[in-house]
């Protein structure tokens, strides 16, 4: 009877994992970057005339991606699963959610979407590059096997980072376009708005856990092809969809 293969170390494993990646050439594992460089300007772009002009075209703006959203989460839903009951109580949920989320976002000022819009863009980014750089346990493989406590944690100091920052610099002025002439803020109030933006940020993780799963019922990579090189309009608001619940029910605007 031939002996069992001795495991490989750790380090073994890593340098076969480095040469596989480093035998494929930088123009195939960047092949997609100039598209989704591209596809991320006209997204900022956009967005970011919609929160200049703000009033009527900003809400317009809100709304229509978050039709667009729901459309590509009926899909989703639809290819989930079989049951027409379960497909109708589905999509009630899914209206319900991404509904409310547009309904309060809009209904915030500038000075909270602002807020709301760092805080996921710094939670996505830390998260990625914690994830990236650190690894380690998987938070739930079978749902999404990149996420990992340590993206999670850098996920929510990026996060608690911004949140203390912004506050600091419109130091509760409420007024996005005038800046305080103090940035000081106070040890106690600085560790309350970290403590929120790191809880905000658990928010918009499970966020994207939540279509993650959705997505892996569905048996389907992305929630559409309709932005080049990102996935659909659901991949991308998919965090800031709990965050704007949780702002507009504290900020009163659902």
């Amino acid at each position: 009877m031939a002996a069992e293969p001795a495991p490989q170390r750790k380090r073994d494993r890593f340098k076969a994992r480095m040469r596989r990646y480093v035998d494929v050439p930088l123009s195939v594992r960047t092949s997609d970057l100039p598209k989704r460089v591209a596809s991320a300007v006209v997204m900022l772009a956009a967005a970011g005339t919609a929160i200049w002009i703000g009033g009527v075209v900003l809400r317009a703006f809100i709304y229509l991606v978050a039709l667009a959203a729901f459309g590509e989460f009926v899909r989703l839903v639809w290819r989930a699963t079989q049951s027409l009951s379960i497909r109708a109580i589905g999509l009630l949920l899914g209206a319900a959610y991404i509904g409310l989320a547009a309904y309060g976002l809009a209904g915030l000022d500038l000075y909270h979407i602002v807020a709301v819009l760092g805080i996921v863009i710094f939670t996505d980014t830390c998260a990625y590059f914690s994830g990236r750089s650190i690894g380690g346990r998987k938070i739930a493989p079978t749902i999404s096997p990149s996420k990992t406590w340590a993206g999670l944690i850098g996920g929510m100091a990026g996060s608690a980072l911004w949140l203390v920052i912004f506050m600091a610099m419109m130091h509760n002025t409420g007024d996005f376009l005038r800046l305080a002439d103090d940035y000081s803020i106070a040890p106690l109030e600085a560790a309350m708005w970290a403590l929120a933006g790191a809880l905000l940020a658990v928010a918009a993780q499970a966020g994207d856990f939540f279509e993650s799963w959705l997505k892996r019922r569905a048996k389907m990579k992305d929630s559409s092809n309709l932005i080049p090189g990102h996935g659909g309009v659901f991949d991308r608001i998919d965090g800031m969809l709990p965050v704007a619940l949780i702002l507009g029910l504290l900020a009163g605007s659902l």
